[in-house]
């Protein structure tokens, strides 16, 4: 496995508690918070793919890289992140000596939102046969999903066993209560209209790989 990876999905399968839905995050709030990175790998996977096409001088599809990225503006952004800064926040107090690293990580969610809307707007752009340089989408896209990544693979080696070290229930009740629970629009056992290919696309994508 590879310094930025994060562990491989299961598959798609039965109905299940949605990460971060009031049941899922108290059941097993770490679980949760796993979870969603798993699925966010997932998505940069199929970014990925898309990115290759770029490479090769192929059109990729633009509607598909745009779910992608709004699902990650809309629930990572809004959601999960402001969740993990809750948690990052406590973390420092039960840990001062972390809190350089939990700083870094901050800013990170920072960049990664600003990014998030600039490729966003750029695909959309692309989608409309806006005149849009080919070179800066695909640098654009590559970045955000190296630079994604990465930020991935420090929580869950740097943050995650600590916080599973020393955060408390109250810890845990407070980041839940953040913002309101919300079941998955993508990953949820009910999926939004809008990210219903997109679901279908991650499904076969879990079934290809299984048989290779």
């Amino acid at each position: 496995m590879g310094k930025d990876a994060v562990p491989a999905p299961e598959p798609l399968g039965e109905r299940r508690l949605d990460p971060f839905s009031k049941e899922g995050t108290m059941a097993n709030p770490l679980a949760a918070w796993h979870a969603e990175h798993v699925n966010f790998a997932r998505l940069l996977d199929l970014l990925e793919i898309q990115v290759a096409n770029f490479h090769r001088g192929e059109r990729p599809n633009y509607d598909l890289m745009g779910d992608i990225v709004y699902y990650l503006r809309s629930f990572a952004d809004c959601i999960h992140h402001p969740r993990e800064d809750v948690a990052f926040a406590r973390l420092a107090e039960r840990e001062p000596a972390m809190e350089l690293v939990i700083n870094r990580l901050l800013q990170e969610h920072r960049v990664i939102s600003t990014a998030s809307e600039e490729l966003f707007n750029r695909l959309n752009e692309a989608a409309e046969d806006v005149l849009t340089p080919r070179v800066a989408l695909e640098a654009a896209a590559a970045t955000y999903v190296v630079y994604y990544r990465h930020h991935l693979a420090a929580e869950e080696g740097e943050i995650m066993p600590r916080a599973a070290q020393l955060l408390t229930q109250e810890d845990w009740a407070a980041v839940a209560a953040t913002v309101p629970a919300a079941s998955d629009p993508l990953f949820g056992n009910n999926v939004e209209a809008r990210f219903r290919e997109l679901r279908k696309q991650i499904a076969m994508e879990v079934r290809v790989s299984r048989q290779e």
